[in-house]
């Protein structure tokens, strides 16, 4: 058994990140990411722990669950429909318990403090900063889950974050007019056998679909990077299904709690607030996790050997990429993408990525635009070609990084520093003759 089991764990963590699309069928071969897709979210869902960043979003919720509320509720006081948004929130956070009555009574304290005197302006700011703060955060969370080291400009982050606020009172609206008159459809229609199951299916399915729309559009938008509307939506059914799941729950628990005497329910009310906001937290995190491994499955291919390639070997890679974007360059044809090079040679796209930024930080090859209407990258030589050796290259990428130590290679250890770069030295002449271009 023992044995079984190491081959399994073997297959899971190894042997299956080395199976390439041509060696199996093409259903085996979509099975196989499934699989790989699932154990990487929950390998990195463990290494990443992710459950503490959901618990930094539930802290920042909690600061900024009032001004948002308050926001909302004046942008919808403006337009008449806070009545309907209060339903509406009533509904999303499980019913007229006391938390939302709670909540309510803040937010509409908010607003009315923000009227008077000189808190108008301090208020305003303090509003606006409480929810800027929680929806960065969020962005933070999400690029880093995707791998993101740059975010957004202030000024884009300024732009999106009110457009977000100002659309969200409107989308909450139209939902409920969507069922409203989804609703008055269904009683028109009682009479008929056929048609007024089907219609109340439809008013049942409106929250699953507009969650599952919400999901969609934060994998796809929060993110600093272009995600594929595909993965996105199918995260999004997942995660959307599991909240609305784990929503029937949390409102059959403030029931629960509603039934004992009023100090116990209200000392319960607050915890189980909490855990909610911590464990939605954490399925729309692993929503996140789950777009980002199907969407980048294939760069965790051959990872464990990439990871502990040999110096030598990835000498080799960077050779081999280098020579094939000189070649591609001196033909005067388009230049090579980065999925280009990995699938036409057999290179997991990983290393390829981490090749080609090698080679950029040693200034030896930019990023082009590969076509006009096409947002691919291509990459083409930074120096004459004519002069581009491995010998060059080679003596590069070996001095690239830092020298900067107090270690005496002046007098005390002097012979064994000259002695290495007398070698190095022999080799990047043996080499300095061979053009890329020329390999």
């Amino acid at each position: 058994m023992n044995k079984r089991i190491k081959q399994i764990w073997k297959f899971l963590t190894y042997d299956i990140w080395r199976i390439t699309e041509d060696e199996v069928t093409r259903t085996t071969f979509s099975l196989l990411n499934i699989v790989k897709t699932i154990f990487l979210c929950i390998d990195i869902f463990n290494k990443e722990r992710l459950a503490n960043k959901a618990s930094a979003l539930t802290y920042s919720t909690l600061l900024a669950i009032v001004p948002i509320l308050a926001i909302v509720f004046a942008i919808a006081r403006g337009f008449g429909f806070e009545q309907l948004m209060e339903s509406q929130v009533m509904q999303g956070f499980g019913g007229n318990t006391e938390t939302v009555q709670y909540i309510l009574k803040f937010v509409n304290s908010t607003i009315a403090e923000t009227k008077n005197g000189i808190f108008i302006g301090i208020g305003l700011v303090m509003l606006f900063w409480s929810v800027l703060v929680l929806i960065n955060n969020m962005e933070i969370t999400f690029n880093q889950i995707w791998q993101v080291k740059k975010a957004r400009s202030v000024y884009r982050k300024t732009t999106d974050y009110l457009s977000m606020l100002l659309l969200m009172p409107i989308l909450i609206v139209l939902s409920s007019g969507l069922s409203i008159f989804i609703g008055t459809m269904v009683k028109n229609f009682e009479d008929y056998t056929l048609l007024a199951p089907l219609g109340k299916f439809l008013i049942r399915m409106i929250p699953f679909v507009l969650t599952w729309c919400m999901f969609t559009a934060l994998y796809i938008f929060m993110p600093n990077t272009k995600v594929k509307f595909k993965h996105a939506l199918i995260s999004g059914i997942l995660a959307g299904s599991a909240y609305q799941a784990f929503q029937y729950l949390y409102i059959g628990s403030q029931m629960s709690v509603s039934r004992y005497n009023a100090i116990y329910g209200s000392f319960a009310a607050l915890p189980l607030f909490l855990l909610w906001v911590q464990i939605s937290w954490t399925i729309c995190l692993i929503g996140a996790q789950l777009t980002f491994a199907s969407q980048n499955i294939s760069n965790f291919s051959f990872d464990k050997d990439t990871r502990h390639i040999s110096r030598r070997y990835r000498d080799f890679i960077a050779v081999l990429i280098l020579s094939r974007i000189v070649k591609r360059f001196a033909q005067n044809e388009t230049p090579y993408t980065a999925p280009e090079l990995g699938e036409q040679y057999q290179i997991p796209i990983r290393l390829v990525h981490q090749t080609l930024y090698q080679l950029q930080e040693i200034h030896l090859i930019h990023e082009v635009a590969t076509d006009e209407k096409s947002e691919e990258i291509g990459y083409q030589p930074s120096m004459d070609i004519h002069q581009l050796s491995v010998g060059l290259l080679l003596d590069r990428l070996d001095k690239h990084g830092s020298e900067d130590f107090k270690i005496d290679t002046n007098e005390t250890f002097s012979h064994e520093w000259s002695t290495l770069l007398e070698a190095r030295r022999a080799y990047y002449e043996n080499a300095g003759n061979v053009l890329l271009k020329d390999l």
